[in-house]
């Protein structure tokens, strides 16, 4: 019994494929931790593993390195994105995640687009633990949520310099307003057009980078009144771009690269 497996990044956010189509989904909560594992395993921010799926190119399932599932990853779905229209020869792919279908392209200048969805932003969708008002949380410094397959809540600072991101985003991660708890954003406004985003990971800690929380943060700008429809995002490990009109789905845009392909060693997955 193998796996095999590609490693990629979007960024400096970096991920695990794993191809199973037409195969047996081998992935555990146990497997997916080791796998996780930077000292022990191949490292990741998330894991995506890849099925077969009747109505689009395939079906993906996202893991956090913590071994939890997650609904949305879109630096991993840009990835797989890349790989199937390389094996295909085309320029656009569907993709099936549980955020229903979601359209992918090869832009231009070889960036990948992926259409997100549309944000959920009631209180009940998010979820949060109580009726409010999701673009002024009842928190220190109000931050903003919406979910974009996962929670994400976005604050809004003149500096970012002066956070300790690490001790500020493992509270409010687990604060009792999210009963799932929740990314944490924090955002530095350059201008309407360009933002600087430090992120705190729902399961994972800092990343360099994480296209969901890339358009969370934007949507919450957006309905805020801070920002235009679209976005130069500025993380650890790049630039991104972020686009939504205010009523339709989130458009994601950035580079996907690959690093490394190998097979696994028997013997992980037996023990």
């Amino acid at each position: 019994m193998t796996l095999s497996f590609i490693k990629m990044h979007a960024h400096g956010d970096d991920f695990m494929v794993v191809d199973r189509r037409g195969q047996v989904d081998l992935i555990t909560p146990e497997i997916a931790r080791r796998l996780g594992d930077r000292h022990c395993g191949i490292g990741f921010n998330q894991l995506a593993v890849v099925l077969d799926c009747a109505d689009a190119a395939a079906r993906l399932v996202f893991w956090n390195p913590n071994g939890t599932q997650l609904n949305a990853c879109g630096s991993a779905t840009r990835g797989v994105a890349d790989l199937l229209m390389t094996e295909a020869g085309t320029s656009s792919v569907v993709l099936r995640t549980h955020r229903g279908l979601l359209t992918c392209h090869r832009e231009a200048d070889q960036r990948i687009s992926v259409d997100m969805g549309k944000p959920l932003l009631d209180w009940q969708d998010i979820p949060l633990a109580e009726a409010t008002d999701t673009r002024l949380l009842p928190l220190p410094a109000t931050p903003t949520a919406c979910n974009m397959g996962n929670p994400h809540c976005t604050y809004f600072i003149d500096d970012l310099t002066t956070l300790d991101i690490a001790v500020m985003g493992a509270e409010i991660e687990i604060h009792p307003l999210f009963p799932e708890k929740t990314n944490v954003h924090f955002v530095q406004i350059i201008d309407r057009g360009h933002i600087r985003l430090r992120i705190w990971e729902r399961g994972g800690g800092i990343p360099m980078g994480s296209g969901s929380c890339c358009c969370g943060a934007v949507v919450n700008g957006i309905r805020r009144g801070l920002l235009d429809n679209t976005v130069e995002v500025e993380c650890d490990g790049g630039t991104l771009k972020v686009s939504w009109d205010g009523s339709g789905g989130v458009i994601l845009t950035g580079s996907v690269e690959p690093i490394q392909s190998g097979v696994l060693a028997e013997h992980f997955l037996r023990a």
